[in-house]
């Protein structure tokens, strides 16, 4: 199989603030975050000529972005992969690209959740025509990782609840330097133990929030790219696997990782040509839609052996002037999780982070940035696993 790397470029990207956006509309958003896109790179959108957009509820086709923008009769095409869907826009404008089909292109991603009143308790599997209700949500199914996990590796109940703490006040202390984040204030971990249990080990803080928001990137031809801009971020790897959900008819799953991570975090190390992640890797935007999924890719990502998290955690090596920095603007912990838009949001901070541009929380020197998205739950799901670089 033929490597993406260093085939395509990112000259412009965008983003709004994630939150209770009642005041914006989906189009406001997209419109928001496109033109802050567009004025990035120096580009308009008639000259964009082909487009991808992401949304897993709140839009129908292509013209949920094609309206909104005005962009003029070119193929604008709806995708949507779960949790993953924004990073589904992402990879499919760049293969375009990268396939010789098109010189410049933009993958947008939107969620309008506030309005349509979903709680992340949903009754119903969504997709599931069956009609059968479902007593599974999702921090339950989470939950379930992380009282496994603390069993298998001999982790105090108290213990094991305070490093998911620490997880938190470290993503919350990033979200309070962005101002594009939801929540953008710091926490305590007496805080976060002493919050509701939503579902054991999981408080209040353990869980990321429900938000909207949008985020856009313009996408060239690698040779192209700095006519746009001196420093355009060139994609290293795109990775993206669906797994068959073992974990939900094997009863040997043993709940303590998610094998979709491990084989796309391998795909993306091996299209970048990357040995040894944790050294490489600069900086990474994760899937931390609860504590306890940030912990596990910790050791799925091969950033820590089996079991050693704990170690790690209590280093500091993850925090933003540790040996890897984790979710450097906050995470899904401080921005939610608008579905469409978070992988696009996560490469609007590699792509900021690469650039020098992250104010506060300002990595030094990175030069590898790594995404990833997580869509389903620990019995199978859909994983991205993104590369890109100066």
């Amino acid at each position: 199989m033929e490597s993406i790397k260093d085939k395509v470029a990112i000259i412009g990207m965008g983003c709004t603030k994630f939150g209770e956006n009642w005041d914006k509309s989906s189009n406001d958003m997209l419109v928001e975050s496109a033109y802050e896109a567009f004025e990035d790179a120096g580009v308009e959108p008639k000259d964009i000529q082909a487009a991808w957009v992401g949304t897993l509820a709140s839009g129908g086709t292509g013209q949920s972005l094609s309206a909104p923008l005005k962009l003029q009769y070119i193929p604008v095409t709806r995708v949507e992969n779960a949790c993953a869907t924004g990073s589904e826009a992402i990879r499919n404008a760049c293969y375009s690209v990268a396939a010789g089909v098109y010189d410049i292109v933009l993958a947008a991603g939107f969620e309008k959740l506030k309005d349509n009143g979903f709680s992340g308790l949903p009754e119903v599997i969504w997709g599931d025509t069956s009609g059968v209700e479902s007593l599974t949500t999702a921090p339950g199914m989470f939950a379930m990782l992380g009282s496994k996990y603390f069993d298998h590796y001999g982790l105090d109940p108290d213990e094991g609840r305070e490093l998911l703490a620490k997880i938190a006040v470290k993503n919350h202390h990033n979200g309070s330097l962005n101002p594009k984040a939801h929540f953008q204030k710091e926490i305590t971990i007496d805080q976060a133990l002493k919050a509701p249990i939503i579902a054991w080990p999981l408080g209040l803080f353990d869980c990321c929030g429900v938000s909207d928001g949008a985020a856009a990137a313009i996408i060239c031809r690698a040779d192209m790219a700095k006519k746009f801009r001196d420093d355009p971020i060139f994609v290293k790897a795109l990775a993206i696997v669906c797994g068959p959900q073992e974990g939900g008819m094997r009863s040997d799953y043993d709940y303590l990782h998610f094998e979709e991570n491990v084989r796309a975090a391998k795909m993306a190390y091996d299209e970048a040509g990357i040995s040894d992640p944790f050294k490489e890797i600069s900086m990474a935007e994760v899937h931390d839609c609860f504590t306890i999924t940030e912990m596990v890719v910790y050791e799925d990502m091969g950033w820590c052996p089996r079991g050693e998290a704990k170690d790690y955690i209590e280093s500091g090596a993850f925090t933003l002037e540790g040996e890897l920095p984790v979710n450097p603007d906050g995470g899904l912990k401080c921005f939610g999780h608008p579905i469409g838009a978070s992988g696009l949001r996560m490469m609007y901070e590699m792509y900021k982070q690469l650039q020098g541009k992250a104010g506060d929380r300002q990595i030094r020197n990175p030069e590898l940035g790594m995404t990833h998205n997580l869509g389903g739950d620990p019995r199978g799901c859909t994983v991205s696993s993104f590369i890109v670089g100066r």
